[in-house]
């Protein structure tokens, strides 16, 4: 009797952990990433890359984890308005000087932890892996909008050192005397992730 008891005070603790988790995953079309970088002196580049996959999990409104693959062939500059400087530009981000899309075709950020939700914002931990290389990433998520308990609206801006990850064109942490041509090692990040429970 005492471990019938047992077992049912089990079940009923574990079905309400189900309860409070949710697992989201990501409209990647009504997702959008925006990328900006910066060179020391003068001009900005800004652009677009895809969403191809992802995922999110809350306990009790608590984001606790999630996985996110980015397109990185997708990626496109918005700023350019003449064809051909654009497509040179590019190129150029796809090319072995930045992200080697060929052999790097997808990024990954993973999410290990978050903090509770304060005035509609929250902590977020993880792991960001670009060519291969990864390093831990902290940032602000907010809240944008939620639906009828199965959407959910976040925002977020990241930003990272692109050193880092072994993209080193015009860093003037491994070239000397680029002058007017040294780039930023920041990029940022803006991201409106769109997310439908399954969960």
């Amino acid at each position: 009797m005492k471990k019938t008891g047992m077992l049912l005070v089990i079940a009923m603790i574990s079905f309400s952990t189900l309860i409070a988790q949710k697992t989201y995953v990501a409209d990647n079309e009504a997702t959008r990433i925006d990328w900006k970088g910066n060179k020391i002196i003068g001009s900005e580049h800004i652009g677009t890359i895809d969403l191809q996959s992802g995922w999110l999990s809350l306990d009790e409104g608590v984001i606790t984890g999630g996985e996110f693959i980015v397109d990185m062939k997708s990626i496109t500059d918005t700023d350019l308005k003449d064809e051909t400087m654009r497509a040179k530009l590019e190129g150029h981000l796809k090319s072995d000087d930045f992200f080697g899309v060929e052999k790097y075709p997808v990024s990954k950020l993973v999410i290990t932890e978050g903090t509770k939700f304060t005035g509609g914002t929250a902590t977020v931990m993880g792991n960001l892996t670009i060519k291969e290389a990864t390093h831990p990433v902290s940032f602000t998520v907010a809240v944008s909008e939620s639906g009828a308990g199965d959407m959910m609206t976040y925002t977020a801006a990241i930003t990272f050192d692109r050193s880092l990850y072994n993209v080193r064109f015009g860093s003037g942490k491994f070239f000397s005397n680029l002058g007017d041509n040294a780039i930023k090692d920041e990029i940022m990040l803006e991201i409106k992730l769109r997310l439908k429970t399954v969960q």
